[in-house]
């Protein structure tokens, strides 16, 4: 597969949302995170407040952007997925791809993806109007959101700041995310490099 190719047809990986892309305000670190309802791949009523007292990651993902498939390729995603879960920390999957549009999956498709490529997130949140994922201003994919155990936005944005779109170029990038998980773990504040709204790993 020809990966510059690949990035050069979709340089901006944007979330097909059916709301207006200037309506989205960048949550704050440190501030309440963004709460939210929404629905499951299972028809389940899911809201934030659900899982106060615990670690949430959120991920915005479209299977069809080159950088999610980047991540889950090489495997990284679903490493991390699984050490959280061992680590009693909730992850959840957004999916805010409008029907119709690239990335778009009902409930019967997402879990079987997710099942194809071994992924293990503790939930798929449906958001096809956009809603969840304009709380957190997630205007790419995979926009990454951790949540402290007091609710409070603790990371946001970017998986790592490196822009290949090989699969390889995972090797020996830090993982903003994993870092950011580490240091909640022990109770330290997230010393977090704060990549301006994925600039740095989408300027290709």
């Amino acid at each position: 597969m020809k990966y510059r190719s690949l990035l050069s047809l979709a340089a901006v990986a944007v979330l097909l949302f059916s709301v207006p892309q200037t309506a989205l305000a960048t949550p704050d670190i440190g501030k309440p995170a963004p709460a939210f309802t929404g629905t499951d791949s299972r028809g389940k009523t899911v809201s934030l407040n659900d899982f106060r007292g615990k670690i949430v990651v959120l991920e915005a993902t479209n299977h069809d952007c080159p950088y999610v498939w980047k991540h889950y390729s090489a495997g990284n995603m679903q490493a991390l997925q699984r050490d959280s879960a061992g680590d009693g920390i909730v992850w959840l999957q957004i999916i805010s791809s409008a029907p119709g549009l690239e990335g778009h999956v009902n409930g019967r498709e997402a879990e079987a993806l997710n099942a194809g490529r071994k992924a293990a997130p503790a939930g798929i949140l449906l958001d096809p109007k956009g809603n969840i994922s304009r709380q957190y201003a997630a205007r790419h994919t995979p926009t990454m959101a951790v949540s402290d155990a007091a609710g409070a936005l603790a990371y946001y944005v970017a998986i790592d700041s490196n822009s290949n779109g090989h699969p390889d170029s995972i090797k020996g990038v830090k993982n903003h995310v994993r870092a950011a998980l580490a240091e909640l773990k022990v109770g330290r504040m997230v010393r977090s490099p704060r990549p301006a709204l994925m600039a740095v790993a989408l300027n290709t």
